[in-house]
């Protein structure tokens, strides 16, 4: 069993439990469901925007402890203030250290910036969950979902009023995931059946893949600038990167210095 295998089998068992507790009714009553979305894809295609994605992650499971020092809203509002254009939050407990107060801290801390919940959705309850989390954006990873499965999550997020980032490994995932339900399609350059470290490899194949009116993210092992600059030249407008901020003291002056070169 890999990795992402073990992680989805949890998933469910951590799902079940969640809708015991809180049902999709109250879900619907609470937290910030009736707020309006901001449009990652929009902050994405601004003239003047970085169009880095900045994340706050506590481990992985290839790496273990990354940084569990530093808050939520600590972190992410001095990624906003050195310039990021959106911000993705983890809220996987058992491999990544993530929970739902970490997104809900981040979302009080930065009312207006576009916010990803970094997940592994497989179910329509966690649709509505990251709906009333106040997240604008979710993520339906190819690898682990059907194109049913994705069709699925992916109407009732648009129906909510939010974005789907589609995640893709490879040209097979890609051509079977994508419609109308998608908004921006990601690579990712790590191998999510491991977790090892690649290289932006798979974002410069798959670039003229992807078609044009979908926004184009590059996920993972981007560690400088120029490796943005060149991405750029791919057609990407967007650049997920957690890790190579969260290993330092201080995230948001790392991102300030990686956009300074």
């Amino acid at each position: 069993m890999t990795i992402l295998d073990q992680i989805i089998v949890e998933k469910k068992k951590e799902i079940a439990l969640s809708k015991e507790q809180v049902s999709v009714k109250e879900l619907e009553k609470s937290g910030y469901f009736a707020r309006t979305c901001q449009s990652l894809c929009l902050s994405l295609v601004e003239p003047s925007s970085s169009g880095i994605i900045s994340e706050y992650k506590r481990k992985s499971p290839s790496k273990g402890i990354i940084n569990d020092k530093l808050s939520p809203a600590e972190v992410t509002s001095a990624y906003v203030n050195a310039g990021a254009a959106g911000l993705s939050v983890l809220t996987d407990e058992p491999f990544f250290g993530g929970t739902r107060k970490d997104f809900e801290e981040a979302r009080v801390a930065n009312p207006f910036t576009p916010m990803l919940r970094k997940d592994f959705m497989v179910d329509e309850y966690q649709v509505v969950e990251a709906k009333s989390m106040g997240a604008d954006v979710i993520l339906l990873i190819a690898a682990a979902l059907s194109p049913d499965e994705i069709k699925t999550l992916g109407t009732l997020a648009r129906s909510l009023g939010m974005e789907t980032l589609l995640e893709v490994h490879d040209e097979e995932e890609l051509n079977r995931s994508l419609g109308d339900y998608i908004s921006l399609v990601g690579v990712n350059n790590r191998n999510l059946k491991n977790f090892a470290e690649q290289n932006v490899e798979a974002s410069k194949y798959l670039s003229d893949k992807i078609p044009s009116n979908f926004i184009k993210i590059s996920e993972s092992c981007i560690s400088s600038a120029a490796i943005i600059r060149e991405l750029k030249d791919y057609g990407y407008k967007g650049f997920l990167i957690g890790e190579s901020f969260m290993k330092t003291d201080s995230p948001g002056e790392s991102l300030r210095s990686f956009l300074a070169n």
